[in-house]
């Protein structure tokens, strides 16, 4: 089944259901080093799955659980392998998008929800993207309309004595550093064997089209394509044809991948985006733009 959060839409199954959730790697063609989040209906839900909850997930679910934050800590016996990648540590995360919400409730069970999407393509927005990405396959996709916040989750691993940023995402580092102080930035990802979290490939969230990121005073190749910029960047002269989102980077994020979406579908032989400023608030987007255009 696929469902709405407020990130983006969701594969989900059982996650105490090792054979549902190898079903998931199989649907998207996920390879099993990537570890799947599991969602929850609340934080007490959370904790029975967690062999240790340190002080520092305590205060960060209370400040942003409903929401966009995957906290990773070590994992309770209970929790399949398969859904961890062999770790011993579960992402976990409680969703605010009200049919995500009424989904777990009424389900009882913790759900291993990666994002509805073939594996390395975009994420999907919405409910017309995992149809597309999976004309068969799926039992049911729940239509929540768009994802508001258009982005995935930030992903801060608890793991061990020092909190660290595995992957930024749509609540900036600046906020979880106003509740629980230093988070470390981790290394870069391995090459091979278990992903500490998902989302971690050097090439991901990408379009079938050709991606290229533009630094400034760089020009698209030749060709039939589009340009997408920010609407407070537009110079004068710019082409009539060029695609516009949000000046801000949460409104920017949002609009992302539903524009990136609609641009695939014209079978253009690129697509070419702006480099977004160098503020931490853009970290995420930067961070899926870099692994969307890297070949």
């Amino acid at each position: 089944m696929a469902f709405p959060t407020e990130t983006v839409y969701g594969l989900g199954a059982h996650a105490l259901d090792a054979g549902a959730v190898a079903r998931i790697y199989a649907l998207k063609g996920r390879p099993t080093t990537s570890p799947l989040i599991v969602h929850v209906a609340d934080a007490a839900q959370a904790r029975r799955l967690a062999v240790a909850w340190p002080p520092a997930a305590e205060r960060l679910a209370a400040a942003f659980w409903p929401g966009a934050l995957t906290l990773i800590v070590r994992k309770s016996a209970q929790v399949p392998a398969v859904v961890t990648a062999g770790l011993d540590t579960v992402g976990l995360r409680v969703p605010a998008h009200p049919v995500a919400r009424e989904l777990l409730a009424a389900a009882g069970i913790p759900v291993a929800a990666p994002s509805a999407n073939r594996f390395m393509r975009l994420s999907a927005t919405r409910a017309a993207h995992v149809r597309e990405a999976f004309p068969e396959g799926l039992d049911a996709v729940l239509d929540g309309g768009r994802t508001p916040l258009g982005i995935e989750s930030t992903v801060v691993s608890l793991a061990g004595a020092v909190p660290l940023l595995l992957r930024p995402g749509a609540i900036p580092l600046d906020r979880l550093r106003g509740v629980v102080g230093h988070i470390a930035a981790a290394p870069g990802g391995k090459a091979d064997g278990p992903h500490t979290a998902p989302g971690m490939h050097a090439r991901h969230y990408s379009p079938r089209t050709r991606l290229i990121v533009l630094r400034a005073g760089d020009a698209p190749p030749a060709g039939r394509g589009t340009r997408v910029r920010r609407r407070d960047a537009v110079p004068v002269g710019a082409a009539s044809g060029d695609v516009t989102l949000p000046p801000d980077a949460a409104g920017y994020a949002a609009q992302l991948y539903d524009t990136l979406h609609d641009l695939d579908a014209r079978q253009l032989d690129w697509i070419a985006i702006d480099e977004p400023p160098p503020d931490p608030a853009w970290d995420a987007v930067r961070d899926r733009l870099r692994r969307a255009a890297s070949v």
